[in-house]
């Protein structure tokens, strides 16, 4: 085992590695691991060469986000795939919307398989951004450093040392400085929006060109039971399965579900341009269930109610603790948290999706129901329901 101090380096193998980040929770504060793919300017070449929580595969696979739970996050990297013009790979920690500082953070280290470890020290330290480490070439070879750099003003200067230029402006803007003439910019977000009472809606307009694959995630935690558990533990199949699903209206008037119930698990590429990614059902699948939407089509949709349901177990949305994310590319992620008034009817209505003269207008709901003809009914719907099973 090679334990590595703040600037210390050592030789890694060249092929598929895993690394982990390991961190203790903070109250109230989320904390977000990152990887910036980097040229020999130590900058990134564009929206590509970011992987994190919006973006978990780059460079054709060769850096990866695979795992996001409880005080851990784990990416796998495989260097003999990373593109020739790369020099480094660095992983980098940002505490969301600087509600903390990292010496709030009594644990932070990282490990890489082969043996090496890397503990980084947070006493004291006032800083809401990290650079944790960093691979980098060294004649042909791959080799990695403790880095422990930090930024004070969190995400946006960390992003913009690397090249990135963040689309959400910060609360107090400061001049942006003047770019190298060798510094590739990019314009993609890393910021979070998260819709709640305070703030319970956004429109997204669509640019020079159409909304693309537009996903829906849903998520949600292990309840409380004493036992650990990730940050997305899944609850087993024998406690309670939740599941993701739709309502759905196109512009033509036709309207229904999509949903595993009933294997209603729509058509991306026709109608209702809208697809239901499997059922997770034993809670092996650790990024949660997906909905896809094609947004190429977005002028044929009029409304999308997203929801989510227990399918089995009691009701008890608080302890899910669950997520919906919605992505869009070239937009921030939106999150939907669906157990803030907790409830203890089986159906949550989570968010609306309307066509606002071709903008995506995002609306958050957090309706709780009886079941699916309730929310019919609260939403002018109009459907039929009868009783079904997956």
């Amino acid at each position: 085992m090679t334990n590595l101090a703040p600037g210390a380096n050592a030789p890694v193998a060249t092929g598929q590695l895993t690394v982990t980040v390991s961190f203790s929770q903070l109250p109230g504060a989320d904390i977000d691991v990152s990887a910036f793919v980097l040229n020999d300017a130590g900058k990134v070449r564009g929206d590509q060469d970011m992987c994190f929580y919006g973006q978990k595969s780059v460079n054709n696979g060769a850096v990866q986000l695979t795992e996001t739970a409880a005080g851990r996050t784990v990416f796998t990297l495989d260097l003999s795939k990373i593109d020739a013009v790369v020099e480094k790979v660095a992983l980098t920690a940002t505490i969301y919307e600087n509600k903390a500082r990292f010496d709030s953070v009594s644990h932070l280290s990282l490990s890489v398989s082969g043996g090496i470890e890397a503990s980084i020290p947070t006493n004291g330290m006032q800083e809401t951004a990290l650079i944790l480490g960093e691979f980098y070439r060294r004649q042909g070879a791959w080799k990695f450093r403790c880095v422990a750099q930090g930024f004070a003003g969190g995400l946006e200067p960390l992003a913009k040392h690397f090249g990135v230029e963040v689309a959400a402006p910060s609360p107090t803007p400061t001049p942006a400085p003047t770019p190298a003439p060798a510094a590739v910019k990019s314009s993609i977000s890393l910021s979070k929006i998260t819709l709640d009472k305070t703030r319970s809606s956004i429109s997204l307009e669509k640019g020079s060109s159409d909304f693309g694959e537009i996903k829906i995630n849903l998520n949600w935690n292990r309840a409380s039971n004493g036992g650990g558990g990730g940050f997305f533990s899944r609850l087993k199949s024998d406690a309670i399965d939740l599941d993701v699903g739709c309502l759905f209206e196109l512009a033509d008037g036709y309207k229904g579900a999509v949903q595993a119930l009933g294997n209603s698990f729509g058509d991306f590429n026709n109608e209702p341009y809208i697809q239901l990614m499997g059922d997770d059902r034993t809670g092996s699948v650790s990024d949660g269930e997906w909905l896809r939407i094609n947004g190429k089509q977005w002028k044929d949709i009029k409304r999308i109610l997203v929801y989510a349901f227990i399918y089995e177990g009691a009701p008890n949305w608080k302890a899910t603790d669950g997520v919906v994310t919605i992505y869009v590319p070239g937009q921030p992620p939106i999150e939907v948290r669906v157990s803030e008034e907790g409830g203890r009817q089986g159906m949550c209505a989570i968010a609306l999706l309307e066509n606002d003269a071709g903008a995506v207008k995002v609306s958050r709901r957090v309706d709780f129901f009886r079941g699916h003809s309730d929310m019919d009914k609260a939403y002018g719907w109009g459907m039929k329901w009868s009783a079904g099973s997956k």
